[in-house]
């Protein structure tokens, strides 16, 4: 790689943007915590381990660190399933290491963001202890309970209120024989939706967000937060051809008091606090709507994770066939970056803690440095805030599972029991989990070649990536050719240029699918972003405003040895990046 930081002004891009709007020039690090770092060999990363490897995150340059969940928990779906909202799962640590790590951060510059899990809780939180102790319970009415389908006896198949079927397969209701009745659950069973109908419901939760902000949280990550409102009288789903379940997706994806319980939650929560940072996780939302959520004016968050682009090329579902297409990353992203561009706020990312690795899912291993970086370039310069996944800045890849065995993550062990049930092939079934599962992006970050990736000095609670005596941080930090070395630079790009922060976008037609270009334009600055996202050879047919102008514009960054003239041939997902 070669990065002309000669080339860029002394400004800070900060400085440009009003402070309730510091976010657009920051990037994010997700850490998820039971696979970040372990300090005391049990083989569980904790908080302790968090805090002593804060200096490698400071080298990086991230400006926020948002921890996937760290309360307590039964752990069914690794801590997003939670029985105490206020307190620390000791698998991680205490309240007291809690409070020494969020000193540790701010001291450094800076901010940590919880993830906020309240459409749902642990079956052994309090609250659904008491809900399903009766049914004249005063918490009854906390959760979604519904008496068996007309005609039906509990317990037994198609009983279940609806025909709805769950996140994790099977149905989303679980009967409970002591009350005589169903409870709802979108995620797994141990995972019983809260009704935000309830007003008692959602002061509870204001009164928690509220608590965790006077701890010193800088803002909240809202899992499923558009699944918190659903349609009235829960009305069944339509089932493909040959299935009982249903999709109920549109009956509690965006559900018709969403937009009034997240302006609420501004209201109560957010209001006067100063510039918090404020993100939803929002699984189908449709562009049209995307910028009720993030449009200033609305009050509810600072931006959205939608999931359009990973999903790309799964035309048969998660773990079905592969078709990803040449060019259909880069319209996404561009579809996105229009139809936000006046009013909202892109989170940009592709990968996280429910995604496989990055260079696996859209890259090419075979070109692992070249489409990392590649990869990188093109999401980093975008409009929007990026997100870094843990390991993400190494090029960390998919591992390598044998068997169901090897999987600890309850989506997948569950879809393989079911689909195996019904007759599929355990080995085709297998290679979907192994090319999509989420346990991909939960081994451990590889940190040097000694005995497990210098995560633990126990055993890790799952299986290591093999590739880690290679592709490591030991390998990486310093080395100024490295993986870890471009997302500094790209991150530093950031910082540096207010037309990355808040410059308009235009897509650039260079002639070939296999190529994403754009250009961002702030006043009289000019930034050109050329990638190859593909393992050929291309050449760029660049647009004859953007050519004649040329040898205006300076090149700052590519992830070739040489620097290359902007329509030189791109080799197999070269990147470069020119500055006027």
């Amino acid at each position: 790689m070669l990065f002309s930081e000669a080339s860029l002004p002394k400004t800070n891009a900060l400085s440009e943007l009003s402070a309730d709007e510091w976010w657009k020039s920051a990037v994010v690090y997700q850490i998820y915590p039971r696979s970040f770092q372990d300090s005391n060999g049990d083989g569980f990363g904790d908080l302790q381990g968090i805090r002593s490897r804060l200096g490698y995150l400071k080298e990086l340059g991230v400006d926020v660190l948002w921890l996937s969940p760290i309360y307590r928990s039964p752990q069914a779906d690794n801590g997003y399933d939670i029985s105490d909202y206020q307190d620390i799962d000791p698998v991680f640590g205490t309240m007291k290491d809690f409070d020494q790590l969020i000193a540790d951060v701010h001291a450094l510059g800076m901010k940590l963001v919880m993830d906020l899990v309240v459409n749902h809780t642990s079956d052994e939180h309090p609250w659904f202890l008491e809900s399903r102790s009766s049914v004249d319970n005063p918490k009854r009415d906390w959760y979604y309970w519904r008496d068996p389908r007309p005609g039906f006896e509990g317990g037994t198949p198609g009983a279940e209120p609806t025909n709805w079927e769950s996140f994790f397969s099977g149905p989303a209701w679980k009967y409970d024989p002591a009350t005589g009745q169903y409870y709802l659950h979108l995620f797994a069973e141990q995972q019983p939706d809260l009704n935000w109908e309830n007003p008692e419901v959602r002061q509870a939760v204001y009164e928690m967000m509220r608590w965790w902000l006077d701890r010193g949280v800088d803002g909240f990550r809202m899992d499923v937060i558009n699944l918190i409102s659903k349609v009235p009288g829960l009305p069944d789903g339509t089932p493909a051809p040959g299935r009982a379940l249903a999709d109920g997706s549109p009956f509690y994806m965006e559900g018709p008091r969403l937009h009034e319980f997240l302006q609420e939650m501004h209201r109560e929560v957010f209001v006067g606090r100063g510039a918090l940072f404020t993100v939803g996780e929002t699984p189908g939302v449709l562009l049209e709507n995307a910028h009720l959520y993030s449009d200033p004016a609305r009050r509810e968050v600072n931006m959205i994770f939608q999931f359009e682009h990973v999903i790309l090329g799964l035309p048969e579902g998660k773990f079905g066939r592969r078709t990803l297409e040449e060019g259909d990353l880069a319209d996404c992203l561009t579809r996105w970056q229009e139809g936000l561009a006046e009013r909202g706020w892109n989170s940009l990312y592709l990968c996280n803690h429910d995604q496989p690795r990055t260079v696996s899912r859209f890259g090419d291993e075979k070109y692992w440095y070249d489409s990392a970086t590649a990869l990188a370039t093109a999401l980093h310069l975008l409009r929007g805030t990026p997100y870094v996944y843990q390991g993400e800045e190494l090029g960390m890849s998919n591992t390598v599972f044998e068997g169901i065995e090897d999987f600890e993550d309850i989506e997948s062990t569950n879809y393989y029991r079911l689909a195996v049930e019904r007759g599929e092939d355990p080995q085709t079934v297998l290679s979907g989990l192994r090319a999509m599962g989420r346990d991909n992006a939960r081994t451990p970050v590889q940190w040097d070649g000694s005995a497990h990736a210098g995560f633990t000095t126990g055993t890790p609670w799952i299986v290591l990536n093999p590739n880690y005596p290679v592709i490591n941080a030991s390998e990486q930090v310093g080395d100024p050719t490295s993986v870890f070395a471009y997302f500094k630079a790209l991150i530093e790009l950031r910082h540096r240029l207010a037309v990355v922060a808040n410059g308009s976008f235009e897509r650039i037609d260079a002639g070939s699918r296999e190529i994403f270009a754009y250009r961002r334009v702030l006043g009289e600055r000019e930034l050109i972003v050329i990638a190859n996202l593909s393992s050929r050879d291309a050449q760029p047919s660049l647009p004859s405003d953007i050519s004649e102008a040329a040898p205006e514009f300076v090149p700052v960054l590519t992830n070739a040895n040489v620097w290359e003239e902007m329509d030189a041939p791109l080799a197999p997902w070269r990147a470069r990046v020119f500055l006027a």
